[in-house]
């Protein structure tokens, strides 16, 4: 009965072309350009990049909230295009003058309600840590990649001293493209393909392929060298999968086989085989999953004692017993939001509350860094390297702050945390 229900829920939501970097980034019709709305937020002098160490204590931290049971499906599994994208309110007249710009599709049918959690981040990591240095205009832009750009425009001749987004491929392609980038910009995704550097442009991504390829180097530094891999059918577990496999390989590892994923009895049988053979003969010490929540557990029992490595793709969020025992075994990454709400950076801030939609958890705290780095940002240095709440985050020489992911496995019906050696 459960194997039934599981599979009517294998459908990877449209949210994921934004949070993972998928290349469906945007619907195809366009929206007006609004103005900037003004954000009332306590002034400050600029925040230098919070070290561990000197982070200031938070005044009462909100204890983290006690785990529950999971429900058999995943609470990530959202329906293809959200159903309640946020009504924005009329917006007040443009405020001229130095400001922080934020750039957001809140405008979007299919990504507002997104943008609006990465939103809701930023503003309560800038109330948390006392205000801005300057004031933040917030700028709704809808699905057309060239009002992004527009709107980019707008914002500097409104006098944005910096800019916080696009959020969408394309209106990161679009932007990086457009030679106007003229201050610190920060992007919240990748672009479409390889461009070329742009000065003052840094980006910040929830890029599924970055994590898949942070597994590969866990599983690789744990000693695992030949690899059975299963693939999910979707564009988005496909790259995961690809980008797993370059890496491991790259490192010196063996790709033994590729199996996809089926619900078939005879072919779930066949992965069975498969990976009892590989123990039998030594021929593969591992197996990569690319696969989701929905797909890992239905896959897990067929896997034998083999070690098992996936992405975050396969963690709800809040893992109650019944996932931890049917993931049992399983190794993957996430983000210190998720995985330590005891984190001394993690406390400082407020948890919102979400319905236990993991995809909404991780944009809001994809704001909440994206707001930290912004502040380095103002102070003109931003190579240093300090904790975010979605990863130890590093700028890379191409200007993408790379975010080092924290290790956590299931294990006897709980989920255990591990530092990442």
């Amino acid at each position: 009965m459960r194997f039934g229900v599981l599979h009517r829920w294998l459908v990877v939501p449209l949210a994921a072309a934004v949070l993972y970097g998928g290349a469906p980034a945007l619907a195809s019709e366009a929206g007006g350009s609004s103005p900037a709305l003004p954000i009332e937020l306590p002034r400050a002098a600029p925040l230098p990049a919070p070290e561990p160490a000197t982070l200031p204590p938070p005044a009462s931290p909100r204890p983290p909230a006690a785990p529950a049971a999971a429900p058999l499906i995943a609470p990530s599994q959202l329906p293809a295009t959200p159903a309640a994208a946020p009504t924005a309110a009329p917006l007040p007249p443009h405020v001229q003058g130095p400001h922080l710009a934020l750039m957001l599709p809140l405008g979007s049918k299919a990504f507002g309600t997104y943008a609006l959690a990465v939103k809701d981040g930023f503003l309560a990591a800038a109330r948390a840590q006392g205000g801005t240095a300057l004031p933040v205009n917030v700028y709704a832009v809808g699905d057309d990649p060239q009002e992004t750009v527009a709107t980019y425009i707008k914002a500097l001749g409104a006098g944005a001293r910096i800019v916080v987004g696009p959020l969408t491929r394309n209106g990161v392609t679009a932007l990086a493209e457009s030679a106007t980038v003229m201050v610190p910009t920060l992007a919240l995704n990748v672009p479409e393909g390889q461009i070329p550097a742009v000065p003052e442009f840094y980006m910040l991504s929830l890029h599924a392929e970055s994590e898949a390829r942070q597994v590969a180097q866990l599983a690789w530094q744990e000693g695992r060298r030949n690899v059975l891999t299963v693939i999910g059918e979707t564009p988005l577990l496909r790259r995961i999968h690809l980008a797993f496999v370059e890496e491991f390989t790259r490192l010196g590892g063996v790709h033994v086989a590729a199996l996809p994923f089926t619900v078939d009895p005879g072919g779930l049988a066949r992965i069975k085989t498969t990976a009892d053979v590989a123990i039998d003969t030594e021929t593969a010490d591992m197996v990569f999953i690319a696969l989701d929540l929905a797909r890992a557990r239905i896959t897990r029992p067929y896997l034998s004692t083999l070690p098992i490595y996936a992405t975050s793709q396969v963690h709800p969020g809040i893992a109650g017993p019944l996932v931890a025992f049917d993931l049992a075994g399983v190794r993957f990454l996430d983000m210190p939001w998720l995985l330590q709400p005891e984190h001394p950076v993690v406390m400082i801030y407020p948890r919102p509350n979400y319905d236990e939609s993991v995809e909404l958890t991780r944009f809001y705290a994809l704001g909440v860094d994206a707001f930290r780095i912004a502040m380095v940002l103002l102070t003109g240095k931003p190579g240093a390297a300090f904790d975010g709440v979605t990863g130890r985050l590093t700028l890379g020489p191409d200007s993408l702050f790379v975010r080092a992911l924290t290790a956590a496995h299931f294990n006897d019906g709980r989920l255990i945390v591990r530092e990442r050696r």
